[in-house]
């Protein structure tokens, strides 16, 4: 256990920040930390299996790959499962499910090529130990991972249980919530300096706040939850319990305020309860109020990080989306486009202030009549988005105004 191949997938654009995680939490570098497609792999051992499930708040899952082979058909993916040594993870006590990916695989039939896996784990038990584990494709002990490209099948292991996004504090949310885990990406990308106060004026039920008065509290993401290593054969509790109580013991008070805000009154409620499940009351502050009236929250310039309203969550905010050209818009009621406004209130009110807009809406920098300075490239579920910075100038308006050619 001195010695296993680890996958951590993540979210498209969301790769090289979770590399960085990774090397902070582990030391691990070289050809022993490569940055992949879709996730980080890794050489590391089994406590950096329990650190990363406790620490990381970018990757999706912590899997321990178990096998890497070619492959031309469905017997060739029951040859290499059957190869695996299953009973050393897991017994025949546990249920299992197996769940497959692919991409430009040759095979018809992806159900077939998982049912085939499926059979040669419980062959394989019934060989060594005369029974067989159940399957349980809802509330399975084990989960199996299989991918396909077009010539190799990777087997792993889940060793996370929930995905990881999945905290243990948010259970208060309203409409598309954005995801603990992409709340992270967006502070790592910003670059943070915990030193200096954050700011969500769009803050919904509280998850970039939260996740960021985490982050300058250094309380672990994992710290409140379960995690599906706790039911494999190799777990050590003792081992697991040393680390969190290591990870509790680095708390500390966090250098500067983290602040939220949300027209929706509701939302700042059900934000406050998360607060205080997430353990960080103290650390974060919640106030009601219009992102396009709320002036800056404390005297002294810091950072905005905002997932602005579209769709649904446009109609809890108090202001009303509509479809232009396929693309969803946000307007104020007076029919007045909501990130224009957002702009000018920026501008005038919020002088030495860096804000990062995560938005699908590749055009939207010319919309608010700003200039990037700087976007990242980041993926929400399915959708293509962009993290755009624009650094607030006293004046800028007024600037853009005049360099702006005649008829723009």
């Amino acid at each position: 256990m001195n010695s296993l191949q680890l996958f951590l997938p993540c979210a498209a654009g969301v790769e090289g920040f979770l590399a960085d995680e990774v090397h902070r939490l582990t030391g691990l570098a070289g050809d022993d930390l490569l940055t992949g497609r879709g996730g980080v792999l890794l050489r590391a051992a089994w406590r950096d299996v329990l650190r990363l499930n406790l620490h990381s708040r970018l990757a999706q899952r912590v899997l321990v790959q178990l096998a890497h082979a070619p492959y031309r058909s469905e017997a060739d993916l029951y040859a290499a499962a059957a190869g695996v040594a299953w009973e050393l993870w897991f017994s025949t006590r546990d249920s299992f499910k197996v769940e497959i990916t692919a991409q430009h695989s040759p095979l018809k039939s992806l159900n077939f090529a998982a049912l085939k896996i499926k059979d040669a784990i419980a062959d394989r038990f019934r060989d060594k130990q005369g029974a067989r584990p159940d399957v349980d494709t809802q509330r399975p002990t084990v989960r199996i991972y299989a991918h396909l490209t077009s010539e190799q099948v990777s087997l792993y292991i889940d060793t996370s249980g929930e995905p990881l996004f999945k905290r243990g504090w948010r259970e208060d949310k309203g409409e598309a919530p954005l995801k603990e885990t992409l709340a992270a990406a967006m502070i790592a990308a910003s670059g943070w300096d915990a030193a200096v106060p954050l700011y969500d004026p769009c803050c919904g039920s509280g998850t970039i706040a939260i996740e960021a008065a985490q982050v300058a509290c250094n309380i672990a993401p994992g710290q409140g939850r379960r995690f599906g290593f706790e039911r494999l054969l190799p777990h050590q509790p003792h081992v697991w319990q040393g680390l969190r109580e290591e990870a509790k013991a680095q708390q500390r008070a966090p250098q500067a305020p983290v602040f939220g805000s949300d027209v929706a009154f509701r939302m700042v409620d059900f934000a406050a309860r998360n607060a205080e499940r997430a353990g960080v009351t103290h650390a974060v502050q919640l106030r009601g109020g219009d992102a396009l009236q709320r002036l800056p929250p404390g005297d002294t310039p810091g950072v905005m990080l905002v997932n602005p309203p579209y769709g649904e969550r446009i109609e809890t905010a108090g202001v009303a989306g509509r479809s232009q050209g396929g693309r969803e818009r946000a307007q104020v009621e007076d029919g007045a486009d909501f990130f224009a406004q957002l702009a000018a209130h920026w501008k005038k009110h919020y002088a030495g202030w860096t804000a990062w807009v995560l938005t699908p809406d590749l055009k939207l920098p010319s919309r608010m009549r700003l200039k990037e300075s700087r976007r990242v490239p980041m993926w929400n579920g399915p959708i293509e988005c962009r993290l755009f910075r624009f650094d607030m100038v006293r004046g800028s308006a007024r600037r853009q105004d005049a360099d702006a050619p005649a008829g723009s």
